[in-house]
């Protein structure tokens, strides 16, 4: 593999990783506010979700 190659590899890693934390935030994210309103939903009034 040429050096190129190898640069290449490493820069798709890096987004790679970059890609993946993003939607592991996005996830965690979506729980916390699934959580919050499966917990102040009943209070105001809305639906349940499950």
């Amino acid at each position: 593999m040429s050096w190129l190659g190898i640069v290449l590899v490493v820069i798709g890693l890096y987004f790679a990783f970059k890609v993946a934390g993003f939607f592991l935030k996005l996830l965690m994210w979506a729980l916390v506010i699934l959580g919050i309103y499966w917990l102040v939903g009943p209070h105001l009034g809305l639906p349940r979700l499950f």
